[in-house]
């Protein structure tokens, strides 16, 4: 085994990196009407847009339609040795087939081609070579050829699969714009991801309801509040009126305040010593703009309240932390 010096080792990385970077540079100045006929077949097509592909290529595919799908194209991988075992009763005349293989020969895939073909569903090919046997018999191809492979031998595909994969980001992105799509859209298809949750997750789905909300009459004594606060720890507490609406709030802060002017918080009522004028959220506000006016307010407690000021729901930094929104 070749014993390779660090800065040996880390010049064939960038070697490497520079082979693929211009590979997928080079994509750009062969963009042409094919793609936009590719783009066009996509979002005509009424059912879903089969990825195939065999060996590296299918690696590929599998990605392409993973993105696919993940992005308002419906779609799925097909695998083309399967297909001829029955799979490809997957496709339907109103689906569309892409089909990724560099040399455009994959037996596998040329062999369910006129299958495909006679059922009547589009054939998108994504080759690197425009005279192969795919790309003649594809209604649209997409060229991702590249002058060479990073790999030293120029065997192990490389640079090709990442120019293909890079084609199939771009072709995956141009029908999301197309379609309007929205980062609210691709939460519901991410619904536990990060970005799901800060788009989907409503007040309501967060916040502290019923008999776990902290509230007190204005006209209970300060003592009494502060059981309150403990019993439910949240930080805080409201103070309502007799029809729950709304008056004002009592933090942790609040109360080394009080405890500093030295009133006596047996005899002293919540209404002396509250801050009205609080801020609230509603039910149906987003979780992430709770956690925006909680920053901008730098608080770490929230009111929720209903149209009529009526107290409906609490939540703290905690309870946004669990679920993941911060």
């Amino acid at each position: 085994m070749k014993d390779s010096a660090p800065k040996d080792l880390i010049a064939i990385a960038a070697s490497v990196l520079k082979i693929e970077s211009r590979a997928v540079n080079e994509l750009v100045s062969r963009l042409d009407d094919s793609f936009a006929a590719a783009c066009k077949i996509c979002l005509e097509t009424e059912g879903r847009v089969v990825v195939t592909g065999m060996g590296k290529s299918g690696h590929i595919a599998g990605k392409i339609a993973a993105t696919l799908a993940s992005t308002g194209t419906p779609a799925f991988f097909m695998h083309p040795a399967e297909a001829s075992h029955g799979d490809l009763g997957m496709i339907t005349k109103h689906d569309s087939l892409l089909a990724v293989s560099y040399s455009g020969e994959t037996d596998e895939v040329i062999t369910i081609l006129p299958l495909v073909k006679r059922m009547g569903a589009k054939l998108i090919s994504m080759t690197g070579k425009p005279g192969s046997t795919l790309a003649k018999a594809a209604d649209v191809h997409l060229n991702v050829y590249v002058s060479e492979e990073a790999c030293p031998l120029n065997l192990a595909p490389t640079a090709s699969t990442t120019a293909t994969l890079a084609m199939g980001d771009a072709l995956a992105v141009a029908l999301l714009e197309s379609r309007g799509f929205t980062a609210e859209d691709f939460a519901r298809s991410h619904p536990s991801g990060s970005l799901g949750k800060r788009l989907l997750l409503r007040v309501a789905d967060v916040m502290h309801s019923g008999s776990e909300i902290p509230s007190v009459l204005s006209s209970v004594s300060v003592s009494r509040g502060l059981m309150e606060m403990t019993e439910k720890g949240l930080g805080m507490t409201a103070i309502v009126d007799v029809d729950n609406r709304i008056l004002g709030v009592f933090t942790d802060g609040d109360l080394r305040r009080t405890l500093d002017s030295e009133i006596n918080v047996h005899k002293v009522d919540m209404k002396t010593v509250m801050h009205s004028g609080c801020i609230t959220v509603g039910p149906d506000d987003m979780a992430a703009e709770a956690v925006h006016i909680m920053e901008e307010n730098k608080i770490t407690a929230l009111l929720v309240a209903d149209d009529q000021n009526r107290l409906v729901g609490a939540l703290n930094v905690h309870d946004l932390f669990r679920a993941g929104i911060m």
